[in-house]
């Protein structure tokens, strides 16, 4: 199943999991940081850093029997698109978990695309009028809509705007946060994943 357009806009480029974990390493690997600008250096640290996450819960995160279950249950086709982008550390923390809940079941197939290449597709996904990623949206077999979800679990959103409402700065609110997913080890994602696919139906 290929989905080449969502509501008539069209897919540039999009990357199996694997190829776009390749894609963010090789972008590291061949990256020369001590030429780079402020901002450009920062950006590069943050995919360096979320290889290194990536890697960790690739390794460390298992579906559940009970989410293995219900995704085995769906019986037709679910293609599940994914806007985001290297640099993103919510994106580390979520998206090997996702990719490993799609590969239980045949059926599900995962499409990661590059949010900044994707700006009209993004602007339909918007969270509180902001870009903000990673965002998944689930659609069947003739594109329609089946679910969605993200930037991050609900509790971790939670947990940010509380810090953020105390005031506290940027990097540390951030360190907060990957020390919550860290603690939480997917199971807030999975939580969340077996209510939507419920909703969703399974088939």
């Amino acid at each position: 199943m290929e989905l080449l357009t969502i509501d008539g806009k069209k897919i540039e480029q999009s990357y199996s999991y694997q190829k776009f974990f390749t894609k963010v390493e090789s972008e590291v690997l061949q990256s020369h940081p001590e030429e780079m600008n402020p901002d450009d250096r920062k950006f590069y640290e943050y995919k360096k850093l979320n290889i290194q996450r990536m890697k960790r819960l690739e390794k460390t995160f298992e579906v559940s029997m009970e989410l293995k279950q219900l995704l085995l249950s769906t019986t037709a086709n679910q293609h599940w698109v994914v806007l985001t982008e290297g640099w993103c550390g919510d994106s580390a923390q979520n998206l090997p978990a996702i990719a490993k809940m799609a590969q239980v079941n045949p059926l599900v197939v995962l499409q990661v695309i590059e949010r900044d290449k994707n700006l009209e597709i993004m602007d339909r996904y918007l969270t509180n009028g902001t870009r903000s990623i990673p965002i998944l949206i689930s659609f069947d077999a003739e594109g329609n809509e089946l679910f969605r979800w993200g930037p991050r679990p609900k509790e971790a959103q939670q947990l940010v705007t509380r810090l953020k409402n105390e005031g506290m700065e940027h990097d540390a609110f951030v360190e907060q946060l990957h020390l919550w997913y860290a603690k939480n080890k997917g199971v807030a994602l999975e939580m969340e994943f077996k209510k939507l696919l419920s909703t969703a139906g399974t088939n």
